[in-house]
């Protein structure tokens, strides 16, 4: 199974101080940031808006804003500038065909860097395992009178220097080969001008999501957090935003439904409620961005076969997660091995004491999504409803875990046209899991075998004793569902039924 994302703790190591209308201001940055990267923490920073930076020392010399810039202190800032073009002194042509020139060299090196890595690996893992035999020969018992005392533990010291070398190049040659891997300079994806027809249309639960590439998808996925405030709520870096997207779409396998259009469309939908439920008036924009968060996240590097599979086949998940919510726990587990990064924490700003509350919320809204905890959830949310407190720190924690499971598995909520391309797309998935289990003489689940499911059939009793009761139970705080999605399961429920009375009188013909 992959293992999420690397981390560097290292990658923010840097810092310098910097005046501007009289206010100072630390700016924490990466020892490997680009220019762009520095005009925009600059400018996150002292929450600005101008055009080129430019930093002055105190003897008002001009200096080149790059990640070599010396630290200085809070008593001897830099006096920061915005001006249209850079001045000729730092700004001239050869310097800046010298820095494409380096950038392109760079993309040499990198390359040749991850052949050699491979090609290396397999080279000196026969030169170490040799090594690591003659040390444990030179130690055997029979031969260990005629060492000294201090030779042998020489020995014994180097053969377990070299087997956690061994071990340690295994695990990296492994995570070479995934694409978890979060990289300082991930190319950024076009930015798309949204038109207000698009930016009204995203905030309804009728949006198709089929109609959208994965470039469109990640616009969309950062607009969501501009236009609910989150970035600026919780001072994120933009370009920290979009390379924290874009490992997320990375963490998502190309399964025929857990896939990144799966967490775009959960996530939009989420985005729908929080406006169709006017959320903003009831929580804050901590839990908003809760929320969304957990949406984006909460199936990160699903492997395409469920908790039952896992459990059953006994795998590395289950054994990990003591069979307790495996792929849960894991999507949890990989959502902040990202965030761990600091180039990927669109969180990086936030207070310590805040932190560690959104990762309790999201942990906790993402282990919900697990349908073996569904009964018990609604079943709370249900003792708060005649009732509900929007003050009330339980109510709020049922509400909230009842919202990402509605997203989760809200595609009978949206259009005919968009929700029945999703049904094929999950019996394809169950079809690949239950061919597999038969292979392996596991237990096969009857809705997931492609001898006895029908797509109404497999529909009905889903939409009947799940979605309904919990749409149902969400409408009653906020009635305004009732008539925009409980009624549309309805008819998705009606038409599914008569289409099960068809084949029932087609066979009795």
């Amino acid at each position: 199974m992959g293992i999420g994302a690397l981390t560097n703790s290292n990658q923010f190591n840097k810092s310098m101080y910097i005046d501007y209308k009289g206010k100072i201001y630390k700016v924490i940055f990466s020892k490997n940031a680009t220019n762009e990267e520095l005009q925009a923490l600059v400018k996150t920073a002292t929450k600005t808006n101008g055009l080129n930076v430019i930093l002055k020392d105190s003897n008002e010399n001009y200096i080149q804003l790059s990640s070599s810039i010396n630290s200085n202190s809070f008593s001897n800032p830099y006096k920061l500038e915005f001006i249209e073009n850079p001045p000729l002194n730092i700004r001239n042509s050869s310097e800046l065909k010298a820095k494409e020139d380096n950038k392109t060299q760079e993309m040499f090196a990198q390359v040749v860097k991850e052949f050699s890595k491979a090609i290396k690996f397999e080279d000196s893992k026969k030169e170490l395992m040799d090594r690591i035999s003659s040390l444990e020969h030179r130690i055997d018992g029979s031969r260990m009178e005629s060492l000294k005392a201090l030779e042998v533990e020489k020995c014994r010291k180097e053969v377990k220097d070299l087997k956690e070398m061994f071990q340690n190049a295994s695990v990296t040659n492994k995570e070479d080969k995934t694409k978890k891997l979060i990289l300082e300079n991930i190319p950024t994806y076009p930015k798309y001008q949204l038109s207000q027809q698009t930016i009204e249309y995203l905030k309804t639960p009728t949006f198709n999501i089929w109609h959208w590439e994965a470039n469109e998808m990640l616009s969309l996925l950062e607009h969501m957090y501009h236009e609910l405030g989150l970035v600026k709520e919780f001072n994120m870096n933009p370009i920290t935003l979009k390379r924290w997207l874009l490992c997320i779409q990375a963490n998502y396998r190309n399964n025929p439904f857990h896939n990144f259009r799966h967490c775009f469309c959960v996530a939009q939908m989420m985005y729908g409620m929080i406006h169709l439920c006017n959320l903003q008036s009831c929580m804050s924009k901590t839990d908003l961005a809760t929320l969304l968060t957990a949406a984006i996240c909460h199936d990160l590097d699903h492997p395409g076969y469920n908790n039952a599979y896992q459990i059953n086949a006994r795998t590395e998940l289950a054994i990990m997660y003591n069979d307790i919510s495996p792929l849960e726990n894991h999507h949890c587990a990989v959502a902040f091995q990202i965030l761990s990064n600091p180039s990927c924490n669109i969180f990086f700003n936030a207070p310590e004491e805040k932190y560690k509350d959104i990762r309790t919320s999201m942990v906790k809204l993402i282990l919900a999504t697990d349908m073996a905890k569904h009964k018990e959830i609604l079943e709370e949310l249900k003792r708060y409803v005649s009732n509900f407190d929007f003050k009330n720190k339980d109510h709020m924690e049922a509400l909230k875990m009842i919202l990402i499971k509605c997203c989760d598995i809200s595609n009978e909520v949206r259009p005919m046209e968009i929700s029945e391309p999703w049904l094929d797309c999950l019996l394809e998935e169950y079809f690949m899991q239950s061919d597999r289990e038969k292979k392996e003489s596991l237990p096969v689940a009857p809705f997931m075998d492609r001898d006895k499911v029908t797509k109404p059939g497999s529909q009905v009793g889903f939409i009947k004793f799940v979605l309904i009761p919990m749409f149902e139970a969400v409408a009653k705080i906020f009635p305004v569902v009732q008539e925009t999605m409980v009624t549309t399961l309805h008819q998705s429920y009606n038409r599914y039924n008569e289409l099960i009375e068809a084949e029932k009188e087609k066979d009795q013909k």
